[in-house]
């Protein structure tokens, strides 16, 4: 934390001009992010977000009531903050420049809140410079173990940093052994309060809907029935709970029924059981650990059984299990009828031919794209190629495949 610390010091602590609704948790903190800023968006405030990874543009990791950085902007902050690293005379992690250009940036254009996700962890994350009014926790789940630990306890205590004196926690992980670990943290940095999913806040029902779900939320507040969220998958209405507990206790005052249903009606999440074309059926979603692809799984098998098909598209970064997210991924209900491997176009990409090895350890039949620059867009292809009427073909495995997928269907 040393280099953040002191590059946030030369400019300012521009970190410290706005309150902060901070966000970690093993899956769902960008869905939750993008919520709760539609959230206090609604109530009329100005609000940055950042969040990360991003799709296709570093642009996108920065916005400001939902309009991301522009091109001329971005260069500005990050001329800016080239000059204070020769000033400070040691280099900055690529993610600690991006952060403090956040940071700045929401500065100079005097927003009003900023809801900002961590990158990796918690305690030692560069977003950690700054002091969340509110901590918000969406699970803890085994991801990143090489860094963050071995166990579900480890990562916790990790997560459990961005906690801080004076804060509300809002805790999304039910499992009393690893909500004890926060607790811990919370007493120990003296937290204002803590509230636990399914006693202080929660969803009550979930339910399919025409483009997406409708959702009943419950906070200390009192209950939100009849919620549309235009998200696909069960799991969303656990992210949309955070999301609105965190809202309230940042706000201080329960918020309106109306101003929910605006807010949450008004959420998009790019990359996340995203539907990007209709014929064939093409759904995008970044899920790269187990649990994300169980959730993923999940979806498949309640929103979209109406399918005929399902043709995976996977591509895995090194260190990830493909056998493990293409068996979560069946783990919902849902057979898996095809893959089509790939490789995605990062310096750490799994080669193609291993996860086509463990597709086919499966008994799944499966194709194997060549890897290269053009893999994703070949496997797309092959996909498409395969794809009948009423079949469903879900691109996933990695941010980066589902990034390249993503910039090809919509060009």
């Amino acid at each position: 934390m040393e280099r953040i610390r002191r590059l946030m010091e030369a400019i300012g602590e521009p970190q410290r001009s706005y309150p902060v609704i901070h966000v970690t948790g093993t899956n769902g903190k960008g869905s939750t992010c993008r919520m709760a800023s539609a959230l206090l968006k609604a109530q009329g405030l100005r609000v940055g977000l950042y969040s990360s990874p991003h799709l296709e543009l570093i642009n996108e990791r920065l916005s400001i009531d939902g309009v991301a950085i522009s091109d001329d902007e971005l260069a500005s902050q990050l001329g800016a903050l080239a000059e204070l690293e020769l000033f400070l005379g040691e280099r900055l992690s690529w993610f600690e420049i991006v952060t403090a250009c956040a940071y700045r940036w929401f500065a100079d254009e005097a927003v009003d809140a900023a809801v900002v996700e961590v990158g990796l962890g918690g305690r030692f994350d560069a977003t950690n410079v700054a002091d969340g009014t509110v901590a918000a926790v969406t699970n803890v789940a085994l991801d990143h173990t090489d860094i963050l630990g071995p166990t579900r306890a480890h990562i916790a205590a990790e997560k459990a940093g961005i906690v801080k004196a004076g804060s509300v926690l809002v805790l999304g992980e039910e499992d009393d052994d690893i909500a004890r670990i926060f607790d811990d943290e919370a007493v120990r940095v003296a937290a204002a309060s803590v509230w636990r999913r399914g006693e202080d806040f929660g969803a009550e029902a979930s339910r399919l809907a025409l483009g997406g779900r409708v959702v009943e939320l419950f906070t200390p507040a009192g209950c939100y029935g009849e919620v549309f969220i235009p998200l696909y998958g069960v799991h969303q209405a656990d992210n949309a709970a955070v999301a609105l507990a965190s809202v309230q206790a940042f706000s201080g005052g329960p918020l309106d029924q109306e101003l929910v249903e605006r807010g949450l009606g008004s959420v998009t999440v790019p990359g996340r059981m995203e539907v990007v074309r209709r014929s064939p059926l093409v759904v995008l979603d970044g899920a790269h650990n187990p649990a994300g692809a169980a959730a993923a799984g999940a979806t498949l098998a309640e929103d979209f059984s109406a399918t005929r098909r399902v043709i995976v598209v996977i591509g895995c970064l090194r260190g990830r299990s493909p056998l493990e997210l293409l068996e979560a991924l069946a783990s919902g209900g849902r057979a898996l009828d095809r893959v089509v491997a790939c490789s995605p176009a990062s310096p750490r990409a799994q080669p193609a031919a291993q996860v086509a090895e463990a597709a086919r350890s499966l008994g799944l039949p499966t194709d194997e794209v060549e890897s290269g620059p053009t893999s994703v867009a070949d496997a797309l292809e092959r996909a498409l190629e395969v794809a009948e009427s009423g079949d469903l073909v879900l691109v996933t495995g990695s941010l980066y495949v589902v990034g390249a997928a993503r910039g090809l269907l919509r060009r």
